[in-house]
This record gives C-alpha cells, sequence and structure tokens, in this order.
C-alpha cells in the first residue's frame, strides 16, 4: 500500500477547507435524520432493532458532535489534518455503535462507513486514509466478534464482514486514486489559468503599443476589442463606439462584402475626416466567428520607403562621385600631356585615352539617368515570344552570331504588363551579360518561361552554359558599381532590378545550371486588359 500517491496541495488551501466544511454539512443531515426517525417515528424501524435506546442516545450525541465540530471548523481553520481525523474517527465510533444497536451486519448500516471514508478519501491527504479504513474494520471486527461470543450471533456473519472489511478499503483506496486525479487536474488547470492570464495581457500590451490598429469583429459587425492606434487611424472619437459602422462606414460596408468569402483580402481607402489613406487587411472569421481587421497607415510606409530611398540615393552619389573622379582625372592627366607632346604616336595614343574615358563617362551618366525613369512606368501587354523574336532579329543585324547562339523557348501567346522601354533595357542587359560569357556554341544562351500551376506567377529564365557566377560574387551581383569588368560601370543588373520592381516584377539570381542562372518573376497580365501592338 505504500505507493499510493500523495496529493501536493497543502491542507489548508481554501479549497481543501470548503469540501470539509461540505462533509460537516453531510454529517449533521445524516445525524439529524436519524434522530428524528427514531424519536418521531411511532412505528418500529430496521434500524435501532436490537436497541433502541442506545440508538437513540448515540444519535443525540452525533447530532450534538456534528454540531460543535462545525461551529469549531467555521470559527477556526488551523490543524486541517487533525481536524478531519477527529472527525472521521468520531464518524466511526457514533456509526460502529449504531451499526451494533441495529442488530449487526445484517442491518445495512455499514454503508453508511463506506460513504464515511469515500468522503475522508476526497478531502483528506496521503496515507490518512488507510488509518481509517483499518480503524473501520477493528471496529467492526471487534462487533462481530463481541456479538457471537456474547449474544449468540451466527458465526457465519463474518464471511459478510469481512467482505464489507475488503470493500472499506477498495473504496478508500479508489477515491484516494481519484483525489489524487483530481487534485494534480485542479492544479494543471490553475497553473494554466495563470498562463493563459500572463499571454493574454503580453498580447493586450503589444496590441495596444502596435503602430498598426487592430479592430476584432464579430459576425453581428460588433467591435469585441480595438486599440488606441486604431481608433486614431480611423478618427475614431466615440468612447461609446460599438459597431465598426460607428468606427467607419466604409470599413463597415467592405467588410459585411467579404465577410463571407472565408479568404484574406486587402482595401486601401482613405478617411474623410482625417485624410489619411489607409490599408486595411481583412482576415476570415475562425471557429469562434471573430474577425481580424489590421489597419496600416499607408502613409506612413511610403514615407519610410522614401528615407531607404534617400538613404540608397546618399550612398549611389557618393559612390559615382567617386566613379566619376578617376576618369575625370585620367582626361585631365592626358589632356596636360597632350599639350606638350609634339605630333606623333604619342599623340594618338593620349587622344584615345580622352576618348575612351569619355565614352565612360557618357555611359555612366546615361545609366544614372535610366535609374532616374524608373518610377515613369507605361506598362503595355508585351508578348514574350513575339518580343524576344524580334529582340534577337534586330540584334542579329549587329552581330549576325549571336542569333544563332540564343535559343527561345517560349510558347506562343504568352503575355505580360511591363512598361516596353524598361523591358527592353532589361532583356538587353541580361542577354549582353549571358553572351559576353556563353560559348560560340548554338543554343549556349536560353530564354524559357516557368508558369506555375495556380496561373498566379510567370518566371522567365535567361540562363548560358559559361562557367557561372563565382559563390563569393553571387551576394554582390545587384550592388551598384560593381563589376568584373574593366570597362563596366557596374549599373547593369542593379537598374535591371530596379526596373524590375517598378514594374511589379523580381528579378534575382538563382543557382548555376550550369552558367549563370537569371530570373525575372512577374504576375501575368489581367484578362480584361486590352493587348497593345506596340513596337519593340
Amino acid at each position: 500500500m505504500t505507493g499510493i500517491p500523495v496529493a501536493s496541495p497543502e491542507p489548508g488551501s481554501r479549497s481543501l477547507w470548503r469540501l470539509l466544511r461540505y462533509f460537516s454539512y453531510y454529517r449533521l443531515v445524516v445525524a439529524g435524520f436519524f434522530l428524528g426517525a427514531v424519536a418521531l417515528s411511532s412505528k418500529p424501524l430496521n434500524i435501532g432493532s436490537q436497541d433502541p435506546r442506545l440508538f437513540l442516545w448515540v444519535s443525540a450525541i452525533y447530532l450534538s458532535f456534528s454540531i460543535a465540530i462545525l461551529i469549531v471548523q467555521i470559527r477556526w481553520r488551523h490543524a486541517f489534518n487533525a481536524q478531519l481525523s477527529i472527525q472521521v474517527l468520531i464518524d466511526i465510533a457514533c456509526l460502529i455503535l449504531l451499526f451494533y444497536a441495529s442488530g449487526g451486519a445484517k442491518s445495512g448500516m455499514s454503508m453508511m462507513l463506506l460513504v464515511v471514508l469515500v468522503g475522508a478519501a476526497l478531502v483528506g491527504q496521503g496515507r490518512l486514509v488507510l488509518f481509517y479504513a483499518a480503524t473501520a474494520t477493528l471496529l467492526l471486527l471487534t462487533e462481530q466478534a463481541y456479538r457471537v461470543a456474547f449474544l449468540k450471533g451466527d458465526p457465519g456473519d463474518f464471511f459478510f464482514t469481512g467482505l464489507t472489511c475488503i470493500g472499506l478499503f477498495g473504496a478508500a483506496i479508489g477515491a484516494r486514486l481519484l483525489a489524487n486525479r483530481m487534485t494534480a487536474n485542479e492544479e494543471l488547470a490553475r497553473q494554466r489559468g495563470i498562463e493563459l492570464a500572463d499571454q493574454m495581457l503580453i498580447n493586450e500590451r503589444v496590441i495596444r503599443d502596435m503602430q498598426d490598429g487592430v479592430l476584432v469583429i464579430d459576425a453581428a459587425g460588433q467591435v469585441r476589442q480595438c486599440n488606441p492606434r486604431a481608433r486614431a487611424l480611423l478618427g475614431c472619437t466615440d468612447a461609446f463606439a460599438r459597431t465598426l459602422d460607428d468606427y467607419s462606414p466604409t470599413l463597415a460596408e467592405e467588410f459585411g462584402i467579404r465577410q463571407s468569402r472565408g479568404v484574406e483580402s486587402e482595401l486601401v481607402m482613405q478617411v474623410p475626416w482625417t485624410g489619411r489613406l489607409l490599408r486595411a487587411r481583412f482576415l476570415p472569421p475562425g471557429e469562434g466567428g471573430n474577425a481580424l481587421i489590421f489597419v496600416e497607415d499607408v502613409g506612413r510606409l511610403q514615407q519610410e520607403a522614401r528615407q531607404v530611398k534617400l538613404a540608397a540615393l546618399g550612398r549611389l552619389t557618393a559612390n559615382m562621385a567617386h566613379e566619376i573622379r578617376n576618369p575625370l582625372s585620367a582626361i585631365s592627366h592626358a589632356a596636360e600631356l597632350l599639350a606638350d607632346e609634339p605630333p606623333g604616336k604619342g599623340v594618338e595614343r593620349l587622344t584615345r585615352i580622352i576618348v575612351d574615358n569619355s565614352q565612360r563617362l557618357n555611359h555612366l551618366v546615361s545609366e544614372v539617368v535610366e535609374l532616374g525613369r524608373r518610377d515613369r512606368v507605361n506598362p503595355e501587354t508585351i508578348d514574350l515570344r513575339e518580343y524576344f523574336l524580334r529582340l534577337i532579329d534586330e540584334r542579329s543585324l549587329q552581330d549576325a552570331g549571336s542569333a544563332q547562339r540564343i535559343a527561345v523557348d517560349i510558347p506562343a501567346g504568352v503575355a505580360i504588363r511591363f512598361d516596353r522601354g524598361h523591358m527592353h533595357r532589361v532583356a538587353s542587359n541580361l542577354i549582353d551579360n549571358a553572351l559576353r560569357y556563353a560559348s560560340q556554341s548554338p543554343g549556349a544562351v536560353r530564354i524559357g518561361i516557368e508558369q506555375n500551376s495556380g496561373q498566379q506567377r510567370l518566371s522567365l529564365h535567361i540562363i548560358d552554359d559559361g562557367k557561372g557566377i563565382d559563390e563569393t560574387e553571387r551576394d554582390r551581383v545587384f550592388e551598384p558599381f560593381f563589376t568584373t569588368r574593366p570597362s563596366g560601370t557596374g549599373l547593369g543588373l542593379y537598374i535591371a532590378r530596379e526596373l524590375c520592381e517598378a514594374n511589379g516584377a523580381r528579378l534575382f539570381l538563382l543557382e548555376n545550371a550550369p552558367g549563370a542562372h537569371f530570373c525575372i518573376s512577374f504576375a501575368p497580365p489581367n484578362p480584361e486588359q486590352p493587348k497593345d501592338n506596340g513596337e519593340t
């Protein structure tokens, strides 16, 4: 029996005292019932059949003890185990006497002992319940032995008494195990409640201090929760606003439209009374029926983007000044030497230096001017297969061998929305780089497309069969003024990426396959958009 677990909570905890009080109420009701049944009944009863007088006096004493115990327990909440033990021992003693006065095992009074032990096991602590069961068993066996020895009782009643004793031990142990499980679950629930309260407090503080507005909306359009930032963004000054319509009629109308869709969606709106431009993100309702609306200040995001662009522009200007200074110094020095040189080969060499560096400066300035036009986007529908075939045909007029080195694997009818001038700049730069490092074999440069199964994104791939880009240089290929060619400006790929982003696309570098592998990912055009027939 040493393996019975011991309950972990303190004996003096409020819940245990509450259970002990209920136990005392039960004792008071039982004692009062026994006393009233014997004192008020005019007919003979099964209880107290052997010694009605003893039964009456024991019931009265039991009731008195029950009242006294309840008063002590209410006024003096100390020594929990001692109080419980005294109460249970009084219960056992009184019930054994009532058991004797009612005729022994055949009276059925032993069931009252079972209730007492189960109650003590649920209320009490540790192995005391085994002590209570052992005491009750010992007194039952003593009563039965006295009955057989002095009252000529049937020795066969020992069998029923033994079964009763076994039942007392079994019920006490089972109830104790159940009480331990209940106590452990109660403690776990209490700890989880504390953790949940802490988490809710943290969430409340985080939501309150967020830069974005958050609204929790139920199915009826009532605002269940709203942080101060949402009120400020929506311009809601009504402290008693309850419905979403009180916060923003436009937001309430859009929420009603999007509520049944079950998908996440966005809306850009302007608040009439504040003039703020906001982006509202609608999240579909969960199992509880509550939906989330996130409100962002688009003006703040645009300001942050402008700050980032200004910082990038500052770095670009500093780098450009450094890049321009070197060719200018060479031109200036060559001009000084040219003034002192007689006509001849030396003059031709110096003149060539001046011309080459002047062209390099002109190329650099042209690149910067092109970068400044990234925000002037005039998108049109471009058929990719037709566009690249025309582009290669134009290049063949300047370099007849380049057409055979380029393989176009694009099905007919695949179109994108892109600024044609920007597309020409991006495609020319990527093809020039691919031809520069590819072999002279036919199909050394491959141009193809990839479209995912959802038809949401379209990817254009340009791959060459060269040696590829070294791992140490992959992270810098899109940096401004980074180049591995002495005559390069280092702005080609940087400008290409900026132009792609201006058109809603993305340019990135994939793993070598086996040469350099560039990919442009952009969304397909709107099928309702009419197709433009501009020239390349």
